[in-house]
């Protein structure tokens, strides 16, 4: 029987389909209601206990106080005396005129990040937020570059003559930013997680399998054995970012859902996440809150730092003028143009600086790619690159001067580098030799080289697309590589991409940089063990000298005869030019004027150490929570 469908019908299913909406909208509602007091009841039992500790506090003062133990001028005197050494600077700046708590610190990242987990982020901008919150045993000063205790205590640490025993003992009654109590256990747990295979870190593997084991010998002390001698085991051993254990340790059953996390950061630091489990790229920024139960003498000045994610130059810009970003880094070009802003100087401070620490961009040239030796397996087609890319040009006429030609990874201002290394000027002549050497001539006249087989010289560079000076680097490039021949086709590329091609070694070139220090430990980017699977030799380069003479430096822990060492693998790179090394930058930064106590030290600006030294006075301040 024939069936039709009446108004009745259709008043029927409108019925019930907007009673559907409603119950899905309902849940929804009681969903948020839910996640809100969830968080209310959080922010409520920290209140208690904050004031439980302060009435504490305010109860001994008293008392001591009434008692004649204690006045008031002795009792700041000795929380000055009693100042751990890593607060000195930051209690300075509690001193200065103006200083004030409060107000938002808000930067901006000109790529989206993949996620902020640690160990299995790789970028830098993800280190910059992991670094507010997750803290180590021993920080650097970034004045005398020396060691001082952070979670350690003051000369709280140890090392056996033969220096494979260090032995640290942690200040007490030290919490995560959760309240969750801190001990020797959580950093011997950290290690454990890190050696685990199946959590994906293999760069942090690729340092820490110095060390034979971590064991937490008492509540608060906790012993680094080595394997071998090493001549940053201090290094190694105190900037271990410390895990809690109670947070991550459910990560080793389920080591797949930590591998692909986005948001799982907890630590010690003076900021957290508000929901340490619940950050995904799709915010499209970073919010940090000022850490309740940090332990630190002195309060973090900022209520929040946030990072916004702004991709698009022009628009990073706009939003810098406006004021709704603290600082900008510019581009040269654009830096000599804003420094004529009469409106934008009148509000703003500037700095252009070149760190001791400043990393490098570099090419680096795949020798390998799906399983087989590529244009670049061969160091005469190395070099000739090198002698084709004009570095001088670059740094004078796209950088304007605001860079330097960088020789290798080692700084020129590290006892690292062997001062008689220079580097390779562009010599057309000689890059064309070397190629012929090599087997790449122009066989067809076309103008294009070829190797025997009649196959030409052609390859992709990758770089990021999002940036105009690299991009103008590129263009420039293949200008100078047609006239050897060379074919080279630019290839713009959106950052998440780059980092699959990087992880899956999928690429002819690629242009980076790498970040720096005073002294560097190369093994992570050349020696040949770290061209597996998710390490960052992912140009495939294998030098069996080099890496016996990089273990060697490696294990020598006197600095006078480590240093030539350094110099032999440094000669090695140079004439095996794995990579072409492009420069060093300067750092090109304008900072809202409201800012203050805006520093350089020998570690780059002050705003990148911690404790966080920046403020802003009452006066100026724009934002509250």
């Amino acid at each position: 029987m024939e069936q039709h469908f009446t108004v009745k019908d259709f008043f029927l299913f409108s019925f019930l389909g907007l009673l559907l909406v409603m119950i899905v909208l309902a849940m929804y509602m009681v969903d948020r209601q839910w996640t809100m007091m969830a968080q209310m009841q959080r922010t409520m039992e920290e209140q208690v206990v904050s004031l439980r500790d302060l009435r504490d506090l305010m109860r001994t003062f008293e008392t001591g106080v009434r008692s004649g133990t204690i006045s008031a001028s002795a009792a700041s005197a000795a929380n000055e005396e009693n100042l751990p050494d890593a607060f000195e600077r930051a209690y300075r700046a509690t001193q200065m005129e103006g200083y004030a708590i409060g107000d938002w610190l808000i930067s901006p990242f000109g790529t989206g990040l993949k996620t902020i987990t640690p160990l299995i982020s790789s970028d830098a901008y993800a280190a910059e937020v992991q670094a507010y919150v997750l803290e180590s045993l021993l920080s650097r000063n970034p004045d005398t570059l020396e060691w001082e205790g952070f979670i350690a205590e003051d000369d709280g640490w140890t090392v056996s003559n033969d220096g494979l025993t260090i032995t640290f003992r942690m200040r007490e009654g030290l919490t995560f930013s959760d309240g969750h109590p801190m001990d020797a256990g959580d950093v011997a747990f950290t290690f454990d997680f890190i050696m685990n295979e199946k959590i994906a870190a293999p760069r942090q593997r690729a340092y820490f399998q110095k060390i034979e084991s971590v064991q937490a010998t008492g509540k608060y002390e906790v012993v680094f054995q080595f394997k071998e001698p090493y001549f940053e085991s201090l290094a190694l051993a105190g900037s271990m970012p410390i895990l809690p254990e109670h947070f991550y340790k459910r990560y080793l059953e389920q080591p797949l859902i930590f591998n692909q996390s986005k948001g799982l950061l907890m630590g010690s630091g003076p900021y957290r996440l508000q929901d340490p489990e619940g950050w995904t790229p799709d915010a499209g920024i970073v919010e940090l809150e000022r850490n309740p139960y940090y332990w630190g003498p002195i309060t973090p000045p900022f209520e929040t730092l946030l990072w916004n994610i702004i991709e698009n130059d022009s628009a990073r810009l706009t939003t810098f003028r406006n004021g709704d970003i603290d600082l900008y880094g510019a581009r040269p070009r654009e830096y000599q143009k804003l420094l004529d802003d009469t409106g934008l100087m009148r509000r703003t401070q500037n700095l252009d600086y070149m760190s001791p620490t400043a990393g490098y961009s570099y090419i680096g040239w795949n020798q390998e790619r799906n399983g087989r030796p590529t244009l670049f397996a061969d160091k005469r087609v190395r070099q000739a690159m090198t002698y084709l890319t004009d570095r001088q040009r670059i740094v004078e006429e796209i950088m304007l001067g605001y860079a330097e030609v960088a020789v290798s990874p080692f700084s020129p201002r590290s006892p690292q580098h062997d001062k008689s290394l220079e580097p390779r000027e562009y010599n057309l002549e000689k890059a064309k030799q070397l190629l012929s050497e090599a087997g790449y001539q122009d066989r067809d006249g076309d103008g294009v080289i070829e190797n025997a087989d009649g196959k030409p010289f052609k390859f992709e560079l990758v770089y990021f697309q999002d940036n105009p000076d690299t991009q103008r680097i590129v263009l420039f490039l293949r200008d100078l590589y047609a006239q050897a021949g060379i074919l080279m086709m630019p290839k713009p590329t959106e950052w998440s991409v780059m980092i699959d091609l990087l992880e899956h070694k999928d690429f002819d070139a690629i242009t980076l940089g790498w970040t720096s220090g005073v002294e560097i430990d190369i093994f992570q980017m050349f020696h040949s063990s770290q061209t597996v699977p998710g390490g960052d030799n992912f140009i495939n380069y294998k030098n069996p000298r080099l890496d016996a003479v990089i273990e060697k430096a490696r294990s020598t822990i006197d600095e006078e005869a480590r240093m030539p060492l350094w110099h032999t693998a440094e000669r090695i790179l140079y004439e095996d030019q794995p990579y072409t090394f492009l420069m060093r930058s300067k750092s090109l930064v304008f900072i809202d004027d409201r800012i203050h106590n805006v520093q350089t030290t020998r570690l780059g600006l002050n705003k990148d150490i911690l404790p966080v030294e920046w403020f802003v006075p009452a006066g100026m301040q724009k934002y509250t929570n």
